[in-house]
């Protein structure tokens, strides 16, 4: 993720016409997620399949991991072909796993103050999202909407995107209120959890573009 770059990354991609979709209407990044709780989590062979189809010069492929052992990255690596790890992890044990594998990697922070923004890193970029609600078995937002004022005027120590409660109706406002220059979505891109729609995928690189245009 580099600092000029402006573009939106469609996570928790499971089959062929979402992947597809993202890559005609523009996503800058796909996701695959390997986490088991998730709806979205996909196996390395299935991951495989998908991201051979991904052109040259296409999407970014994106592995996301929570608190992944080297040996769960390991098991992926292995089979998937993947250009950069997002990982829910400690910034310390996220540097080991850049250093083990050798990938860019960003680092998922879930914030619920202006004090929780990181103000260093040595990681490639960061994702910032809500904090999970009490007693939620996933990291992550949970569908729901950071404060995007918080983000406002914030010196980022490294590039970073938006993530948590983006839809196709609010991420024109959240970009503009925010400041970000890169969104992430995926239960709001779904017509149910871990079912993509090319219709709201196709809306909501739409809106998002044209709002980093602005």
């Amino acid at each position: 993720m580099g600092a000029n770059i402006t573009g939106v990354k469609i996570c928790g991609i499971t089959e062929a016409v979402a992947l597809d979709t993202a890559i005609e209407a523009g996503a800058r990044w796909v996701g695959f997620v390997f986490f088991g709780p998730s709806p979205r989590n996909v196996a390395p062979d299935v991951a495989k399949m998908l991201a051979a189809q991904v052109p040259d010069g296409g999407p970014g492929r994106i592995g996301l991991f929570v608190k992944p052992t080297d040996a769960e990255i390991t098991r992926v690596l292995d089979t998937v072909t993947l250009d950069g790890l997002q990982v829910y992890a400690p910034e310390a044990r996220a540097m080991e796993i850049r250093a083990r594998f050798g990938l860019p990697v960003w680092r998922a922070v879930g914030i619920a103050a202006r004090s929780d923004l990181p103000s260093a890193t040595g990681l490639d970029g960061l994702v910032i999202e809500s904090r999970p609600p009490a007693g939620s078995t996933r990291p992550g937002g949970n569908a729901r909407c950071l404060d995007w004022g918080l983000t406002e005027g914030w010196r980022a120590p490294a590039p970073w995107m938006l993530a948590g409660g983006l839809k196709p109706d609010n991420v024109a406002d959240a970009i503009m209120r925010s400041g970000a220059r890169a969104v992430d979505v995926s239960s709001g891109v779904e017509s149910a959890p871990g079912v993509k729609s090319a219709t709201l995928i196709r809306a909501f690189i739409t809106a998002a573009m044209n709002a980093f245009r602005a």
